[in-house]
C-alpha cells in the first residue's frame, strides 16, 4: 500500500469541536488569522487559496505577513501547505487537522534560517489555531478535476416511463408486480415491495395511506380514490406510521409556520410497477418567458419544464438528466447536457429557474456541483470497537461482476463483495473485511483495487466512492463522497442514480435496490438531491415494519443509513432558486434533511467520530443575528468572464462580510507574489516593503486577481445563503456521534493509506 508520510498533530481538535455550535465555526472563518511565534513575531495568515484536493489532503497557498517584536513594517510573503483535513458535510465546514509547509517565500527576507523557523512555526501552530474553511469557499476556488470525475461512465440514460398530468397528482411506485405479506402487527396483508403504506383490508379493498389520508382501490395498482370514512381497523396502522414518521423523519404536523393547512390531499394517484417519472402542471401549462433567452418555463409546475420557442421543443430535467419532446405527452428522448440549447446557460442567477443551472454545462453552478460531489465526508473509526452486521436470506449466494475478479452477494440487504478468499462490506460509510461471508467482520485497512472498475449496471457500484485514507494501530481514517449516496459526476454535470434498474431479491424477504426514477429528484446546491415537494407530507412508511420485511429504506435511495431530503418550495427564488430563498410556504418536514448524513448512528459514539457540532442529545442554539448581513450589495465584477455577474437572489441578497474588504483582499499568485485591492485597484508588495499600483500593461495579472477575488466572494455568499436557510437539526432515533470520541485519542496518524 502506497504511503505518504506527513507530520500529524494532535487530534484533540475533534473532541473540542463536538461541544460547539456552527456559530463558533463562523468565528473561525474570519480572516486574517493571527499567530504569535516564540520569538514574539506576529504572523498574520490571510484566506487560503486552494490549489487541489485529493481525498482528505488539501494543497493550498496563502499570503502572510510577518511583523517582528520591534513593530517594524511587516514583511509579506506566501506559503504553500499540504494539509490533512476533516469534513463536516452537515454544516458544510472543513477543518484543518495537520499541515506540512514545504515552501515559504518572503518578499524582502532571504534568510534561510528565518524562513525555516517560520515554516516550523506554521506547521506547529496552524492545527492549533482551529482553522475552519467553509466548504462553499473551498469548492468555488478549486479548479482541478478530481478522481470521481473519471469514474462515472456508461450510465443508462434511457428515459423511464414519463407521465404528464395537469392536476395535482402523486406517483406511487411498486417494484414490479405487487407482492403481499402478512403483517402481524397490523393484522393485514401488506404490499411489501413499495415504500408506501399499502394494505388489503378484510373487505378485499386495497388502502393506501399518505399524509394522514387514506385512499382506497379495488386492486393494489388502483384506481385510488379518497376514502373519506376508512374502516376503523385502519386507525392502528395510521397511528403506527405517523409515529414512525414523527420519530425518524421529523414529520409532526400539517401546519406551516403561519398556521395554514398546507396539505389538501391528492385526488389523482398514479401507480406504476416499472420505473417512471411524473411531471405535472396545475391546469394547462402557464408558460412564462425567461429574460434574455428564447426559453419559456412552466410557472404553474413544481417540475422543471421548458419550451424553446426557436424549435418549439419541450425540455424537462429529471434526476439531473435532460429529455426533449415536441409535446408534453410525447415520446421523450434523452439529450446530453452538452447538446441542450445554449440559452439555458443564460438563465440568470436569482431567477425562478436558476436551480437548473447545476445541470447546464459551463455554468458556475455546474462547476460547483461537480466539485461538491468530490468533497468527501470523513470519519475516524475505532478499529477495535466498530462492527458490521450482515444477514442473508438463507445461505449466502454470490454472482460474478463482469470485467472483474469480484463477486457480489444477491440475497442480502447489505453490500457484500468477495475478492479471492476475503469478503468486504461497507456499512454506513465504513469498510469491513471478513474471512467468511458471515464474518466475523473487522474494520478494513485497505480495499480491493478492482472496486474502482465495478460497472454501474451492478447494485454495488456505489462502493467505489467509499475510501480508506489513513491507518494507525487504533484508528482508520475513511471518507465517502456523495457518489456513495447516489450523487454522481457524469460528464459535465451531476446526476442522481445510475439510471439502471436493479432487480431486487425475492425469497423469504424482499431486499430492494437503489432507484433512479420515481421520486422527482431535484438538486440543491448544499444538500444534494432531494425528493419532490409532494413527498414531504409523510407519504413514505418511514422506519415502520422493518422487522417484517427487513427495512425497505435500505435500498430504494441507496445505503440503509440514507434518506434524501425533501425538496422545499420551487418558488423560493434566490441563489440557485428552488431551495435558497425565503419560504413561500414552509414544508412541514424541513428538518428531515437526511436520516444520516455524515456517519454512523447505529454505532456507539465512542466508535465512530465525525466532525459535527452537535454531540449526543446536546441542543445547540444558533444565533441568527450572526447571519443577518446587510442586504445592500453583492454585485461581483468578474473581468475574466467579461461581464458583471450578480450572485444575489431575489430574497437572499447578502453583502460580503467586512473581512472581504481591507486585509482579506490580500492575495498571492502561484509564483508567491502578494497583492492587495485598494478601492478597486490592485497593488503589489515590493522588495522595499511598499505597495505599488499595477499598471494597465499587466491586464492578465489583473484579470487573474479579479477572478480569484470574485470566487472568494462567491464562496462567502454561498456559505451565507446556506447558513441563513439551513433547516433545524433533525431529531434522530439514535444520538449523533460525538466529534472525538474514543477517549479523544491524541496519537499521531501514521502513513497514508491508498485507495
Amino acid at each position: 500500500m502506497k504511503k505518504l508520510r506527513l507530520p500529524i498533530q494532535s487530534l484533540f481538535l475533534l473532541a473540542f469541536l463536538s461541544f460547539y455550535s456552527v456559530t463558533m465555526a463562523q468565528d473561525n472563518t474570519d480572516w486574517p488569522k493571527v499567530i504569535t511565534a516564540n520569538d514574539g513575531s506576529i504572523i498574520r495568515i490571510y484566506q487560503p487559496q486552494p490549489e487541489s484536493l485529493s481525498g482528505d489532503i488539501l494543497k493550498f497557498r496563502a499570503a502572510l505577513s510577518v511583523q517582528n517584536s520591534n513593530n517594524e513594517e511587516p514583511v509579506f510573503g506566501t506559503f504553500w501547505s499540504v494539509a490533512t483535513i476533516s469534513t463536516d458535510r452537515d454544516n458544510r465546514l472543513v477543518h484543518l487537522l495537520s499541515a506540512q509547509v514545504p515552501n515559504l517565500k518572503l518578499s524582502s527576507d532571504s534568510d534561510l534560517n528565518h524562513i525555516a523557523y517560520l515554516k516550523t512555526t506554521l506547521e506547529t501552530q496552524l492545527p492549533e489555531a482551529g482553522i475552519v474553511l467553509p466548504m462553499d469557499q473551498l469548492l468555488t476556488q478549486l479548479d482541478n478535476n478530481l478522481e470521481q470525475h473519471k469514474l462515472a461512465q456508461n450510465f443508462d440514460n434511457n428515459p423511464p416511463h414519463i407521465i404528464y398530468a395537469n392536476r395535482p397528482s402523486i406517483m406511487v411506485l411498486i417494484d414490479g408486480e405487487p407482492k403481499m405479506k402478512k403483517n402481524p402487527n397490523w393484522g393485514l396483508d401488506a404490499v411489501v415491495n413499495t415504500p408506501y403504506t399499502m394494505v388489503q383490508n378484510t373487505d378485499g379493498q386495497f388502502y393506501l395511506y399518505g399524509a394522514k389520508h387514506w385512499y382506497s382501490a379495488p386492486g393494489a395498482t388502483g384506481p385510488y380514490m379518497p376514502a373519506n370514512n376508512p374502516p376503523a381497523n385502519l386507525s392502528k396502522i395510521a397511528g403506527a406510521v405517523d409515529a414512525a414518521n414523527d420519530a425518524q423523519a421529523g414529520y409532526s404536523s400539517n401546519l406551516d409556520k403561519s398556521g395554514d393547512n398546507v396539505y389538501t390531499g391528492f385526488s389523482n394517484i398514479i401507480v406504476s410497477t416499472k420505473p417512471a417519472e411524473l411531471i405535472q402542471t396545475s391546469g394547462e401549462p402557464n408558460m412564462l418567458p425567461i429574460d434574455n433567452t428564447s426559453l419559456l418555463y412552466a410557472a404553474n409546475s413544481n417540475n422543471d419544464i421548458f419550451l424553446d420557442t426557436n424549435t418549439q421543443q419541450y425540455y424537462i430535467l429529471i434526476s439531473g438528466r435532460w429529455y426533449t419532446s415536441n409535446n408534453l405527452n410525447g415520446n421523450w428522448q434523452y439529450i446530453a447536457a452538452n447538446d441542450i440549447p445554449a440559452d439555458f446557460a443564460k438563465i440568470p442567477e436569482g431567477s425562478p429557474k436558476d436551480n437548473v443551472l447545476a445541470s447546464v454545462p459551463g455554468t458556475y453552478a455546474a462547476k460547483e456541483a461537480i466539485m461538491d460531489a468530490q468533497i468527501p465526508q470523513t470519519a475516524k473509526v475505532d478499529r477495535n470497537k466498530a462492527a458490521a452486521d450482515v444477514t442473508y436470506d438463507g445461505e449466502p449466494r454470490f454472482k460474478p461482476i463482469e470485467g472483474t475478479n469480484l463477486q457480489y452477494a444477491v440475497n442480502t440487504a447489505s453490500s457484500v463483495v468477495r475478492y479471492g478468499n476475503q469478503y468486504y462490506t461497507v456499512e454506513s460509510g465504513v469498510w469491513f473485511v471478513a474471512p467468511a461471508p458471515n464474518g466475523p467482520w473487522s474494520v478494513a485497512t485497505e480495499r480491493p483495487s478492482e472496486i474502482d472498475i465495478i460497472p454501474p449496471s451492478y447494485p454495488v457500484y456505489n462502493l467505489k466512492y467509499v475510501y480508506i485514507y489513513d491507518v494507525t494501530p487504533d484508528w482508520v481514517y475513511m471518507g465517502y463522497t456523495p457518489g456513495y449516496l447516489n450523487t454522481f459526476v457524469y460528464g459535465p454535470t451531476v446526476v442522481y442514480g445510475t439510471g439502471y434498474y436493479y432487480r431486487p431479491w425475492w425469497g423469504n424477504y424482499y431486499y430492494p435496490r437503489p432507484y433512479t426514477w420515481g421520486f422527482s429528484m431535484m438538486y440543491n446546491p448544499w444538500y444534494g438531491w432531494g425528493m419532490g415537494f409532494s413527498y414531504g407530507f409523510g407519504w413514505f412508511n418511514t422506519g415502520f415494519g422493518t422487522s417484517i420485511w427487513n427495512g425497505w429504506a435500505g435500498g430504494w435511495w441507496g445505503p440503509g443509513i440514507y434518506h434524501p431530503p425533501y425538496c422545499w418550495s420551487p418558488r423560493n427564488y434566490g441563489f440557485y432558486g428552488r431551495n435558497a430563498g425565503g419560504f413561500e410556504r414552509r414544508p412541514i418536514v424541513i428538518n428531515n434533511n437526511r436520516f444520516v448524513t455524515n456517519n454512523i448512528y447505529t454505532y456507539r459514539h465512542d466508535v465512530i467520530t465525525s466532525n459535527r457540532y452537535v454531540s449526543n442529545n446536546r441542543n445547540v442554539n444558533i444565533r441568527n443575528d450572526r447571519y443577518n448581513y446587510n442586504y445592500n450589495g453583492g454585485n461581483i465584477r468578474n473581468n475574466n468572464f467579461g461581464n458583471d455577474r450578480n450572485i444575489r437572489g431575489e430574497h437572499v441578497q447578502p453583502n460580503m462580510p467586512n473581512n472581504v474588504a481591507g486585509e482579506n483582499t490580500i492575495l498571492s499568485d502561484r509564483q508567491g507574489n502578494v497583492y492587495r485591492n485598494q478601492q478597486g485597484r490592485w497593488e503589489q508588495r515590493t522588495l522595499q516593503r511598499q505597495w505599488t499600483p499595477i499598471n494597465n500593461n499587466h491586464q492578465e495579472v489583473i484579470r487573474n486577481l479579479d477572478r480569484q477575488q470574485a470566487m472568494q466572494q462567491r464562496g462567502q455568499a454561498r456559505f451565507q445563503n446556506f447558513q441563513m436557510n439551513r433547516p433545524a437539526p433533525a431529531q434522530r432515533s439514535a444520538p449523533a456521534p460525538s466529534g472525538g470520541g474514543g477517549g479523544g485519542n491524541n496519537n499521531n496518524r501514521g502513513g497514508r493509506g491508498g485507495h
